[in-house]
């Protein structure tokens, strides 16, 4: 977070503008504002924020008003002039949380701090997440790191450092087109939630819901796993997709299969609270935003 000054000076003479540079300055003024991106030095802001009990949104990297008012609250606790900008006195008051800038070092586990919590973020907006982005190396954020070394090319030795991070910093794949693979709407959607990434889009849906293929290909794994509980994942040629949660599996792996052709039924199986559809695209490794191809 910065702070800003910004300096106004009266013109001496107001230039006469031509009738089409002043619509044009009218369709600037009235044109839609882009969204505002996510940092992953914010995220590492509202990691420091939750560890220390002042902030408990999302850490979804965007600066608002939430975010605001936990560093004010913060500094505030700590008896620093609450402004609201995070300068080196608000930084060192969060300890390791608040030590070492983005860039500052090659990470590995075992290490923590400001720049480990900007990685997590960023390995998950990536496709990549490794777990809670809490600002701790651990063997979670290893794995992320090595699948996506392996998805660049690099030797998977699980240390983030200048080549790694120059993958981290470049833009996501794209989502491939894929057909809607339930008739249901979507509830949870691709992005952070809590202090941790949901890889994919959750579709509330009555038990026994077919559940269908998003494109044509073929049936890769068809069994139980670890958190998705009975799970499909069909392969489409450098890309994969994943229906999680499933209470029965219609196809079998090695099968070929159409898209749109039935290949489970809705159930709420592995770590789920109600009966739904979790549905991935997988892109050479790394996740993407199935909203974005439907």
């Amino acid at each position: 977070m910065s702070s800003y000054r910004t300096a106004i000076a009266a013109p001496a003479r107001v230039a006469r503008l031509s009738p089409a540079v002043l619509l044009a300055l009218v369709a600037c003024l009235f044109a839609p504002l882009p969204a505002q991106a996510a940092s992953p030095r914010v995220a590492a802001l509202q990691v420091a924020l939750r560890h220390h009990g002042v902030y408990s949104g999302t850490v979804d990297g965007l600066s608002g008003p939430g975010t605001a008012a936990a560093v004010r609250r913060f500094q505030a606790r700590r008896g620093l002039t609450a402004d609201g900008v995070v300068g080196p006195r608000t930084r060192r008051a969060f300890g390791t949380l608040g030590r070492h800038p983005i860039g500052s070092r090659p990470l590995r586990a075992g290490l923590a701090g400001w720049d480990v919590a900007a990685l997590q973020f960023a390995l998950g907006a990536k496709g990549f997440a490794g777990g809670p982005v809490d600002g701790g190396f651990g063997p979670r954020t290893t794995a992320a790191v090595q699948r996506l070394q392996r998805y660049a090319g690099l030797r998977a030795d699980g240390v983030a450092g200048p080549a790694t991070m120059a993958v981290v910093r470049r833009p996501p794949p794209a989502t491939p087109p894929v057909r809607r693979p339930i008739d249901a709407p979507i509830g949870d959607r691709y992005g952070p939630r809590g202090n941790t990434f949901h890889a994919g889009l959750d579709f509330p849906a009555p038990f026994g819901t077919t559940v269908r293929a998003a494109a044509p290909g073929r049936v890769t794994f068809a069994g139980f796993a670890t958190g998705w509980g009975l799970v499909v994942t069909v392969d489409h040629g450098g890309w994969k997709t994943r229906y999680a949660h499933l209470s029965r599996a219609t196809v079998s792996p090695g099968a070929s299969v159409a898209a749109g052709e039935r290949v489970g039924l809705v159930g709420a199986t592995g770590v789920a609270t109600g009966p739904h559809l979790h549905f991935e695209v997988v892109v050479r490794g790394a996740n993407v935003n199935p909203a974005n191809g439907l």
